[in-house]
């Protein structure tokens, strides 16, 4: 029995010896849990769903009411209101976007960006801030930021360093009023000189100029501490109406687009962008069938993610767009477009019924929870890197 305990104890020993002798690189370290699945496991069906809604102010304000675009200004929605903040309770949301109405001068853009990013959700402020004609800021005469005169004059001088120059000023100034994104630059190539749409706002009508451009400009706005956004894929530069009023197609081949239009998509997933957004545009030699691009798996995730490997967010044009609300209503639109792979959905026209339409969609079935998770774990991915 004795020679059995010395025996025990030896080995005991012996073990201790070998444990402590052993470097710290040989015990294996759990690694943290991944924060991004803690909260989305936490998260209940309402917040998810929050989590893709990217809306204009108003749209929390159910009092307001209106048809068209020109509708808008008059509301002269600037601060946060107790009508907002009690639909917000109900509906969280996970982006804000700004547009020129919304901004009065510095020191009440200083105000509503402190009550907005208070609300249920923990939106990211979002902005149209490309240069040239849509800026919202450098446009407004209460605010000295330097003003650009187009990105096809940018473009024209065909050095990238100045669509650097460009993407970095205008991101210091979004950064120092408190946004996150914007959306921008335009990727588009601009090859019909009859577009009414896009037009100056894209670098070049040749690819080869645009890209260069376009992936300085993001790194422009990265330095300065804004992510920016690439548009409108597959691409709005080979059309002539405007999909904020209506109908808008392109002809062009897979093939064809390929050898111009995807050219700059390329460059800006190859440099790393973290959001793209879709044009409502019709391509039915590609699509199979005319329906907005927005609107269509074989353009998201046959050709955006499957062809052309993109793994970042998919956000909508703003959805309250002609091209989408002459076809479709705010319901059917919010449920179709996710349902053909899109990450955000920008501006619905009524964000309660379309919010209404995907917690819905969700539990009965029409929509799984795990594609819904897709889309809010990139979405928080990019908060956490924020």
């Amino acid at each position: 029995m004795l020679k059995k305990f010395y025996w025990f104890q030896s080995a005991f020993l012996a073990l201790i010896t070998v444990l402590t002798s052993c470097s710290t690189n040989d015990i294996p370290v759990v690694p943290p849990a991944d924060e991004v699945e803690e909260q989305l496991q936490k998260m209940t069906l309402r917040e998810k769903v929050g989590q893709l809604f990217f809306v204009r102010p108003e749209a929390l304000d159910t009092t307001i009411h209106w048809k068209a675009y020109a509708d808008l200004p008059a509301f002269e929605l600037q601060a946060v209101n107790n009508c907002m903040k009690g639909v917000n309770e109900k509906y969280p949301v996970g982006g804000i976007i700004l547009y020129a109405w919304n901004i009065k001068d510095e020191a009440q853009l200083k105000q509503f960006m402190s009550q907005l990013k208070a609300l249920n959700g923990q939106p990211l402020m979002c902005i149209d801030e490309e240069g040239g004609r849509v800026a919202r800021i450098a446009n407004n005469e209460n605010f000295h930021v330097k003003k650009y005169e187009s990105m096809s004059a940018i473009g024209a001088t065909g050095d990238p360093k100045n669509a650097y120059e460009c993407g970095n000023t205008i991101g210091t100034y979004l950064t120092h009023y408190g946004f996150d994104i914007d959306f921008a630059p335009v990727a588009d190539v601009n090859t019909n000189p009859d577009n009414i749409v896009i037009g100056a706002r894209s670098f070049s009508d040749n690819p080869a100029v645009a890209a260069p451009m376009v992936t300085n400009y993001l790194q422009g706005l990265k330095d300065a501490g804004i992510t920016g956004c690439i548009k409108h894929f597959p691409g709005h530069g080979d059309t002539k109406a405007d999909t904020h009023y209506g109908y808008a197609q392109t002809l062009k081949t897979w093939d064809e687009m390929l050898n111009c239009e995807i050219i700059t998509f390329r460059a800006g997933i190859q440099w790393g962008c973290q959001l793209i957004m879709t044009a409502h545009i019709g391509a039915p030699n590609v699509i199979g069938e005319d329906i907005p691009s927005t609107m269509s798996s074989v353009i998201l995730q046959d050709k955006l993610r499957g062809e052309l490997g993109y793994q970042n967010i998919i956000v909508t044009d703003a959805m309250d767009m002609g091209a989408i609300m002459q076809q479709y209503t705010n319901e059917k639109a919010a449920v179709g477009c996710i349902q053909a792979g899109v990450d955000i959905v920008l501006s619905p026209q009524n964000f309660v019924k379309a919010f209404d339409a995907i917690v819905a969609a969700v539990e009965n079935g029409t929509i799984t929870e795990a594609r819904l998770d897709q889309s809010v774990r990139r979405i928080l991915k990019l908060k956490k890197q924020r």
